[in-house]
């Protein structure tokens, strides 16, 4: 008991020598610097960056997953590059070239296995997180979208020319490999709800969006929207929007409407819908605001130095904001106080408070594109 009375005088006492060195994560974050192969180590409570890391291959279409500790951050590159990085020593960990061109990946639920999808040669491969040597290949003929973790240390993606879903078990001492069904004409993004219920897949071959319920014993496709997608009558698409900032709020599935400058509001469990709204451009990201009712929108070019705030109760939108030039992605604080946005025709990361929309930080970036908070380490579909 003296000994530990004595330990607790010494740290009370020297505050300063029991924390020296020492940096959390909880407040941590990368901007990918797209054009330069380069990222920005982020303290979001300074709104400031705090260091960049470079030498991480084409990050023109990047994406990125932490490791449950929200140490270690895993890149996937354009050039099929999967990079591991050390955001408290600020340095890449290792780095290898996986694939011809990723589009994206995931970590798996207890954090040992990271899967990338590729467009070239097609598939999915998955790593060791730690040592990031490949444990399984599996080939799809067809570029692979949509890659998701799935709980239960499982991944499911579908696939653009075949259009099918896919589901990987990795809990057992062997891999196992089921076909979710066929789900649709050239499927260009999906998504998992963020309580792991339902796996959306958007069309753009055809009309209608494809819901899988993963709950299910036999999970099997169910189409809905069927007058929704891209018609030859819409606008022409100068941007396919991401499933992943699909936007679930107030029981509904907010959607961007391919080729067409609405959001739709779709009822989660009647998967009918109840509502549009006319946007500023055509919505690439729709993002929901943590703890509120509001859904922040980005737009395709040549409208992209614009988003707005949609309320989801009312279905209107409620501010419209100018941040930058080429507004590339948003990301809120974990519990919605602040909101950080890309411009990156500007080279700068724009930050809002939220409640009043006032612009209170800047941060200068080259060309920036993601924006990724630690807090994305213990979400379950990113």
């Amino acid at each position: 008991m003296k000994a530990l009375i004595l330990t607790l005088a010494l740290v009370t006492a020297s505050p300063a020598l029991a924390l020296d060195g020492l940096r959390a994560t909880g407040d941590l974050g990368v901007v990918i610097e797209r054009a330069t192969g380069s990222v920005l180590i982020v303290d979001r409570s300074d709104r400031a960056a705090i260091g960049r890391i470079d030498g991480l291959g084409d990050l023109s279409h990047a994406a990125l997953t932490y490791s449950p500790d929200e140490r270690f951050a895993y890149v996937f590159g354009r050039d099929g590059g999967l990079t591991k990085i050390d955001i408290l020593a600020q340095k890449i960990v290792k780095r290898i070239v996986q694939g011809g061109n990723s589009i994206g990946g995931a970590i798996s639920d207890d954090g040992r296995l990271v899967a990338v999808s590729n467009y070239e040669p097609g598939g999915v491969k998955v790593f060791d997180a730690e040592t990031l040597e490949q444990i399984a290949d599996i080939p799809a003929g067809a570029k692979t979208i949509g890659l998701v973790d799935v709980p239960g240390r499982r991944f499911a993606w579908t696939t653009w020319e075949t259009g099918e879903a896919f589901l990987a078990d990795f809990s057992g001492p062997e891999m196992v490999v089921n076909k979710l069904g066929d789900v649709g004409k050239n499927p260009f993004d999906a998504v998992l709800t963020e309580d792991a219920h339902t796996y959306l897949i958007g069309l753009f071959g055809e009309k209608g969006v494809t819901a899988i319920d993963l709950w299910d014993e036999v999970p099997k496709p169910v189409r809905f929207l069927q007058d929704y997608g891209k018609t030859e009558d819409d606008l022409p698409v100068y941007k396919m929007p991401h499933l992943q900032g699909w936007a679930f709020t107030e029981g509904q599935y907010v959607l961007p409407a391919v080729g067409r400058h609405e959001l739709l509001w779709v009822d989660s469990e009647s998967l009918e819908e109840v509502a549009r709204t006319p946007v500023h451009g055509q919505p690439v990201f729709i993002v929901e605001q943590p703890a509120s009712p509001y859904v922040w929108v980005n737009f395709a070019t040549p409208l992209n130095d614009t988003v707005q705030v949609v309320d989801s109760r009312t279905h209107e939108v409620v501010q419209t904001l100018t941040p930058g030039a080429a507004v590339l992605h948003m990301e809120f604080a974990p519990r919605g106080a602040e909101v950080w946005i890309s411009a990156r025709d500007d080279n700068t990361v724009a930050i809002y408070d939220t409640r009043t929309f006032e612009r209170v930080g800047e941060i200068a970036a080259e060309s920036p594109s993601g924006i990724f908070f630690t807090a994305r380490a213990h979400r379950t579909g990113l």
